[in-house]
């Protein structure tokens, strides 16, 4: 059995027969597809990470304060009132004496938009607790505000 190459010597080492690099063709095709592909990922950037910040605001309202309210419920004996807001889980308000063992917080954090969270007690919504909510991407409230409700 006798087994020659085929070629010559200068394309022996090229797997497509002696093709040893990209034409410039190939190279423009290719960054027209990045461009293309980039373009798509930047103009919904806004939509990728504005869910996630829906999320954030989602998960404090309904699961990171509650147990901070619950434990100032506990020692206090009710939760903090409208005026003394969440600011009572970081310092002692008026009129609860020794009963308060905060902070129950480290830090009142704002809303992924910047804007503080709001706080009703006894809440509209959920009438025997409080209510607690970000006013939203606007900052304006209404239908895009989003609630432990």
């Amino acid at each position: 059995m006798d087994f020659h190459r085929h070629g010559s010597e200068e394309d022996q080492g090229s797997l497509f027969g002696g093709k040893t690099g990209f034409s410039l063709i190939e190279i423009l095709i290719a960054l027209a597809i990045l461009a293309a592909v980039s373009g798509i990922v930047i103009s919904n950037l806004d939509k990728i990470f504005g869910g996630s910040q829906e999320k954030v605001a989602e998960l404090f309202v309904r699961e990171t304060v509650r147990t901070p309210l619950m434990s100032y419920r506990m020692n206090v004996g009710n939760y903090p009132s409208t005026d003394q807001g969440l600011k009572a889980l970081l310092k002692a308000p008026e009129g609860v004496g020794r009963r308060w063992k905060g902070p129950y917080i480290d830090e009142l954090p704002l809303d992924p938009w910047g804007h503080p969270y709001e706080y009703r007690c006894p809440g509209e919504r959920n009438r025997d607790k409080y209510d607690v909510w970000s006013l939203g991407p606007k900052g304006t409230g209404g239908e895009e505000a989003i609630g432990n409700w």
